[in-house]
């Protein structure tokens, strides 16, 4: 009589916990399981069997041959997103891989069930944008040799053991800030994104620095949390100007700018001669806007470029460390800010 195999258990433990309960890192319980060369016999064979009597099947070692990136965003309807992707895409093209686009509607984390969509496509590897992953989602990845990368983190969490890459959101907001003090503002106004996102933190913390740099007391009164697009902008901005009566406002991205711009419009107070504003971006359509915005450029398409050769030049079977790029952003000045000399009423 044929023997039969041993169920898997009802509670499939995570390799995580077996990694932990064994005394084994996370790195050595993977590579058994993907069939790594680069792991003792014995340690092969003694974790092969508390793998398989965990429920998991192991599977022979094959590189990958996908030449396609997956990529998930947020929405793909905006300027921002377009500007990365069209990094990404170029970059891809370049080097002979195509781009599978996935969107996520949702702030911060993908759809439920994506996960078990890319596993099955098993891509080259995945880039994130502006996006987060919960532990388990990163341990399948790995366990699955899938490599990605988080484009504009959303949570400190994942600049530890993920490959990310992000712009210099903190100076950016030194740079904005100290833009409009050395035109002698000092009651500005700030429209940050969602404060639970890290480079809205970041951008606002780079704003209370230039304050402080120059002597000039944080006033809480004329910060606002907007949610990054043009509708929250204006509500934002009238909000301020109604208010608060600021002389400039630094708009944390240029959708929120635009708001700034609609406000002011019916509000009947002129830029940059009653209200100076400041974005942050710098997408195409800050040259034509009237007048043209100044704003904080962070370099969208470079970034998208830099997490596509981070993702195609990748090697799971090397030694490596977390790699985390930020680029520097730079103050782009045009016609939406000048020097103080009145107030508005």
């Amino acid at each position: 009589m044929q023997k039969s195999s041993p169920s898997a258990p009802a509670n499939k433990p995570t390799l995580t916990e077996i990694a932990d309960a064994h005394g084994y890192s996370l790195s050595t319980v993977s590579k058994v399981l993907n069939g790594y060369s680069d792991v003792s016999s014995q340690t092969r064979k003694k974790l092969g069997t508390i793998l398989r009597e965990s429920g998991y099947t192991l599977t022979s070692r094959t590189r990958r041959t996908s030449n396609t990136i997956e990529v998930v965003s947020q929405t793909v309807d905006n300027m921002w997103s377009l500007e990365i992707l069209r990094g990404i895409i170029k970059t891809s093209s370049s080097m002979d891989y195509s781009i599978v686009l996935t969107e996520s509607q949702d702030r911060l984390r993908p759809n439920a069930g994506w996960i078990d969509d890319v596993i099955r496509r098993r891509p080259h590897g995945i880039i994130l944008i502006f996006s987060d992953l919960i532990p388990t989602e990163r341990e399948r990845l790995n366990s699955m040799d899938i490599p990605y990368v988080i484009l504009d983190p959303a949570t400190k969490n994942m600049l530890t053991d993920s490959h990310s890459v992000q712009a210099d959101n903190w100076t950016g907001g030194i740079l904005a800030t100290q833009h409009l003090l050395s035109l002698g503002h000092r009651e500005i106004g700030i429209i940050t994104g969602p404060l639970s996102i890290m480079c809205s933190q970041a951008r606002l913390d780079g704003y209370k620095t230039a304050l402080s740099k120059t002597g000039v007391e944080f006033d809480p009164n004329l910060v606002r949390e907007g949610d990054f697009l043009t509708p929250g902008g204006k509500e934002c901005a009238m909000s301020l100007l109604t208010e608060e009566h600021p002389t400039a406002i630094f708009a944390c991205n240029d959708l929120q700018a635009l708001g700034v711009y609609e406000a002011a419009r019916q509000l009947g107070i002129r830029i940059p001669e009653d209200l100076s504003v400041v974005g942050f971006d710098d997408l195409q359509m800050t040259e034509i806007v009237s007048p043209p915005l100044t704003t904080v450029r962070q370099p969208l398409e470079e970034m998208g470029s830099t997490a596509t050769e981070m993702i195609i030049n990748f090697d799971k079977r090397m030694p490596h460390a977390i790699q985390s790029r930020i680029l520097p952003t730079t103050l782009v000045r045009r016609k939406s800010t000048r020097e103080l000399s009145k107030r508005f009423c």
